[in-house]
């Protein structure tokens, strides 16, 4: 079984097509072809159906599709590896994150990291902590950071507590709420602006009204971090978001919850059973340095309190 099969399977199984495959692995699609049938010879099974043109997966494919992508990100982060002995001149972090995140404080831990280490390209895939969680279990990321806790305990993964930031309640500036904290119940029959379904800020949401006794009101639902703020400001009503992204909003206020009012942890992780590339260690290094400091100086934003020491 060769690494070039794998990655010809891969690109067939992801477009269901032979030429297109093909085209994007930049080879003779009967090369390809002929690849692939080398590679169910030695595997002792079809990995396609071709009934009529439509290219699906066999029971056989299905279950080497994860597993040949985590071959190959892992061949990937090894060629990555050896690179990286010249001295962290070259190499490449993957890095995930949730939209929050994004759009506060890394953008200045990155700023930091690619000073010290220029040649190192960073490539930081933005998404939830359930999409985060997936895709450095497929090898797809080397590091992440992600919401805690976890939905579902995951052995496969090392997280390592670094920032608890609160959740306010976010509406229009012009419409301020004048009390120092709402509480959840507060929130009982105001439209509402909602996350996309499995957005983590979606669940703590409905968690804490269900527990309040009520469904919220929804007045728009779908969105990411960027459109729910959009929609607040429009006025089509209000959201219970990080503090952290209200940085930079005029158009926006935020309220306490009442004490103990709501929160979540930010974790740092990584794979368990691949130790991370020294590109994404001297990644680690340079974000936990930055928030450490941050929150020796009062840096950090508000409603962000520094874990990690």
């Amino acid at each position: 079984m060769q690494l070039q099969q794998l990655a010809y399977f891969v690109a067939v199984a992801e477009s269901r097509h032979f030429t297109h495959a093909a085209e994007r692995m930049r080879v003779a699609q009967p090369s390809l072809s002929k690849q692939i049938k080398a590679l169910e010879t030695e595997l002792g099974a079809p990995l396609f159906s071709r009934a009529r043109g439509n290219v699906t997966l066999t029971p056989a494919g299905e279950a080497l599709l994860p597993l040949a992508r985590r071959m190959l990100a892992d061949a990937d982060t090894a060629r990555q590896e050896v690179a990286e002995l010249a001295g962290l001149r070259r190499g490449r972090v993957r890095l995930g994150a949730t939209p929050s995140l994004c759009a506060g404080l890394l953008a200045d831990a990155l700023a930091r990291f690619n000073h010290a280490y220029p040649g190192i390209g960073l490539l930081v895939e933005e998404g939830g902590s359930r999409d985060l969680v997936r895709a450095l279990a497929r090898g797809q990321l080397d590091l992440s950071l992600i919401i805690m806790p976890l939905q579902h305990d995951d052995p496969s993964l090392i997280t390592e507590e670094v920032l608890r930031e609160n959740l306010v309640v976010v509406s229009p500036s012009h419409e301020r709420v004048r009390k120092p904290y709402l509480r959840i119940d507060d929130l009982r029959g105001r439209p509402m602006v909602m996350f996309r379904r499995g957005y983590d800020l979606r669940e703590a949401t409905l968690a804490a009204c269900r527990q309040a006794g009520f469904e919220p009101r929804f007045a728009v639902e779908g969105g990411e971090m960027d459109a729910v703020l959009r929609f607040v400001e429009a006025g089509l009503g209000v959201a219970v978001v990080p503090s952290m992204v209200l940085d930079g909003r005029p158009g926006l206020a935020g309220t306490p919850l009442a004490p103990p009012g709501l929160s979540r942890t930010i974790a740092l992780a990584h794979r368990r059973d691949v130790e991370p590339t020294r590109a994404a260690q001297a990644f680690r290094a340079t974000l936990l340095s930055f928030v450490v400091e941050a929150g020796r100086d009062g840096t950090l934003p508000q409603g962000v309190e520094l874990i990690a020491e």
